[in-house]
């Protein structure tokens, strides 16, 4: 089995260029099963209900989320659709779910989203008990266990991936939009990727305009982001399964630029 996750489209743009380098991707690389991060999807911020139903015509199988899941109010509308995943370590209470269990080749894939909470800014309950936790009770419910871990701090990726290591098939990074080349399968068989990068605007500062954020940069005074313009990159990786043992056996980034 092949899964191809894609990283943090930002903007319409990169919406447009998912939908023009998807299919190509699909049947050049033979991918059975895609997640795609969404969060910065509409505007930057937010996914819309346009957006959510141009994803899924794309035939995606899962779409995750992170801290700016909330940017939009359209998803309270769509939020409990199978298809979509907000960060399962949100506090309790919170609607939608961060967990979701579908069906592909005879096997089942588990997607799991999480968000870190070093530098994130957001009111999360800890990550590594509430994954640990899911973990456990999915498995004897699923053969292939992937996560997206949205997260600002290297250190917090890795070592969530180290603490789960052998018991999840793979886990990826995104939020930080910069790909990683540090693709890998640790010591006992969990593939790991501390960020697959971003699908956006290629001359940005991780997909908003330069000029605005160079400015808050050398000002240090507030100003308002936009995204950037012109053509965009996609960015990406594939986990090549085994379908005997449910281990990744190869990684491959992928960099359209």
């Amino acid at each position: 089995m092949k899964i191809l996750a894609i990283g943090d489209i930002v903007g319409e743009n990169g919406v447009n260029k998912l939908k023009t380098e998807l299919p190509r991707i699909r049947e050049e690389e033979n991918i059975d099963f895609v997640i795609v991060n969404a969060e910065n999807s509409a505007g930057g911020m937010g996914i819309t209900t346009g957006i959510f139903e141009t994803l899924k015509k794309l035939n995606v199988d899962t779409i995750t989320m992170g801290n700016h899941t909330w940017g939009k109010k359209d998803i309270f509308s769509f939020i409990d659709d199978p298809k979509l995943l907000r960060p399962a370590n949100y506090s309790k209470g919170v609607v939608g779910k961060g967990l979701g269990i579908y069906d592909c080749k005879g096997k089942k894939v588990a997607v799991m989203n999480l968000i870190g909470r070093t530098d994130m800014n957001v009111l999360s309950e800890n990550p590594f008990t509430v994954a640990s936790d899911l973990v456990n009770s999915i498995a004897d419910k699923a053969d292939i266990i992937i996560i997206d871990f949205h997260a600002e701090a290297t250190a917090e990726k890795i070592a969530m991936a180290m603490y789960l290591d052998g018991k999840i098939t793979a886990l990826f990074g995104t939020h930080t939009h910069v790909q990683t080349a540090d693709e890998q399968i640790l010591e006992n068989g969990t593939a790991y990727i501390t960020d697959i990068g971003m699908t956006g605007p290629k001359n940005s500062v991780i997909g908003m305009d330069p000029t605005a954020s160079i400015k808050r940069f050398v000002t240090s005074l507030p100003e308002r982001y936009k995204l950037a313009e012109g053509d965009c990159i996609l960015n990406g990786c594939v986990f090549e399964i085994n379908d005997d043992n449910c281990r990744v056996e190869k990684i491959k980034r992928i960099f359209i630029r």
